[in-house]
This record gives structure tokens, sequence and C-alpha cells, in this order.
């Protein structure tokens, strides 16, 4: 009994660090990647940009709009009486 609770509070954790720190986290690194890929910093050094971090920055902002799209496509499914699976890779919708 003990053991499938702590088994529970530690996927809600790791699931929370991911979600609650790391999108965040990824977001501003996106931010940060696309100041410097304008040429800019924190302070005004007038550096030429880096077309390379313009498109890593493009790349973070995509992950997390994706996460938040799955997310939500599981809290709405859910109450449509649909459930996501994600056995071939790609998110599809079952019936309960």
């Amino acid at each position: 009994m003990f053991q499938l609770f702590g088994n529970a509070i530690g996927q809600v954790v790791a699931i929370s660090i991911i979600v609650g720190a790391g999108l965040p986290a990824l977001f501003a690194f996106g931010v940060r990647a696309l100041a410097v890929g304008s040429g800019g910093s924190a302070e005004v050094s007038g550096e030429a940009g880096k077309p390379a971090m313009k498109v890593v920055a493009w790349i973070a902002f995509a992950l997390v709009l994706a996460v938040i799209a799955i997310g939500l496509a599981i809290i709405i499914s859910s109450g449509f009486g649909y459930k996501v699976s994600f056995e071939h890779i790609f998110p599809t919708f079952i019936k309960k």
C-alpha cells in the first residue's frame, strides 16, 4: 500500500518538476536565444546577430506550445469521454 502511494507521489513530483519548472525554463531559454539571435543581450553591445540562435529559439517555443497543446487535449478529451493514447508516438483519441 505504501509502496503504491510512494510510487504515485514520485510520478506526480516528477511531472510537476518537468512541467512546472521545465517549461518556463525552456521558454526563458527561447527568449534569451531570440535576444542573442537578434544581436542583443541585457546591455546594448552593438554586436551582430546569430541567425542560428533564432532557429533554436523558435524550436524552444514550438516545444513549449506542443506540450501545452497536448496537456489541453488530455484535459478536454477526458471531459468528452475520450482518452489520449501515445501508442504510435503521435497522440490519438480513443473512446473510454
